[in-house]
């Protein structure tokens, strides 16, 4: 019987869906049945930390469990109930332009001896993934993004349970907003794309929706805020994104330092927006920002459920040795598609089919006869 080893790996900001993935990748590689079928038996390593865990190996001791966790059925046997990624993260870059050890890394990986490797992450994992399939590893991806931002795949692993945690906290602001009459102004991540607001706010039944795919006016937002008014609502939630802008404007950044990736931290907007609203409508308004809480907490069962998918799946290319592909859901169901094409991107909202730019919110027109 052939003997070959996987690694798997995490990487970019944690979310839930992460822990079900590695799971099912785990359970899949070490079936002592399939095992049989395949003639193959795989033993399967966690990298700790993401690609921070493949660059700061030490090459005297690949194994250090401080780096290096042996994975068995047993050990995740559970670990589909839990949020965040119980091998942790990073936002380490090995091609960062600043100090490029990508070398290292695949030098480790072949110190570690791994025959392939499994990153679960967003565009900037997937793109690390991507570079060193290009230079030869045998890599495999796994979606995973609160933003659902990856082309490609119609889910990315914890953008469901990142929605119920806004239509759970709107529903909580509501009894407040109303006992007081105020605005509530709830700002969501989502980076330049408006998904998480665009179908959070739809799902929490906010009043306006504001998204980085279309600049707002907050002289329109005013307009229809005492256009409610007049009508009778007692009170009003607005969700806005973190990357959304004023027209004219440019993003909010609430730190300037990029990371390894490039990236600067996006947030403000929500203040911006409940100030503007004060002044300009003499409505009293209050902003939240959710921030991490989208984050964290316990899996949705629907990402439960595509986290074992998508684990599942990403074995599956393994035993194929079909490498430098990502696991991907569409036109529903599961597949696969070149790290390449699911780097095209970003996947951004479709603001001609997806939103009503009159009433800044979702769609109100969704069958289109005769189109």
């Amino acid at each position: 019987m052939e003997r070959y080893k996987i690694g798997i790996l995490t990487g970019g900001g944690d979310c839930a869906g992460i822990n079900p993935a590695v799971k099912w990748a785990v359970k899949t590689a070490l079936d002592t049945r399939l095992a049989a079928e395949r003639n193959t038996r795989y033993e399967v390593v966690g990298i700790r930390n993401g690609w921070e865990g493949l660059m700061s190996m030490d090459p005297a001791n690949p194994s250090d469990p401080t780096h290096v966790l042996p994975l068995s059925e047993e050990l995740v046997r559970t670990w589909d109930r839990y949020g965040g990624t119980n091998l942790g993260t990073s936002r380490a870059n090995p091609y960062n332009p600043r100090n490029d050890v990508s070398k290292t890394v695949l030098k480790n990986i072949e110190l570690l001896e791994l025959d392939a490797l499994i990153a679960i992450g967003g565009d900037d994992t997937l793109g690390v993934a991507s570079k060193l399939a290009g230079e030869g590893a045998s890599v495999v991806g796994i979606p995973k993004t609160i933003d659902k931002d990856l082309p490609g795949t119609e889910y990315t692993l914890g953008f469901e349970t990142a929605m119920n945690v806004v239509v759970e906290c709107v529903d909580r602001l509501r009894t407040t907003a109303g006992s007081h009459r105020r605005v509530f102004v709830v700002e969501t991540m989502g980076r330049h794309a408006g998904w998480l607001a665009l179908e959070g706010g739809e799902s929490s039944g906010a009043y306006i929706i504001l998204i980085p795919e279309y600049d707002f006016s907050m002289e329109r937002v005013n307009e229809l805020l005492l256009g409610g008014r007049k009508s009778g609502a007692r009170y009003e939630i607005v969700i806005v994104a973190e990357g959304a802008k004023p027209a004219g404007g440019v993003e909010f950044v609430s730190d300037d330092r990029p990371d390894s990736f490039g990236h600067r931290a996006l947030g403000g907007v929500g203040e911006f927006v409940a100030r503007a609203i004060r002044e300009g409508a003499g409505l009293e308004t209050r902003s939240m920002v959710l921030s991490h809480l989208q984050r964290g907490g316990v899996p949705c069962a629907y990402d439960r459920r595509m986290g074992r998918y998508f684990g599942i799946a990403a074995a599956d290319l393994v035993v194929a040795k079909d490498f430098g592909k990502m696991v991907a859901y569409r036109d529903g169901r599961i597949t696969a598609i070149p790290l390449e094409e699911a780097l095209a991107g970003p996947h951004l909202v479709d603001v001609e089919t997806e939103y009503d730019t009159s009433r800044y919110n979702g769609r109100r027109t969704i069958l289109r006869h005769g189109a």
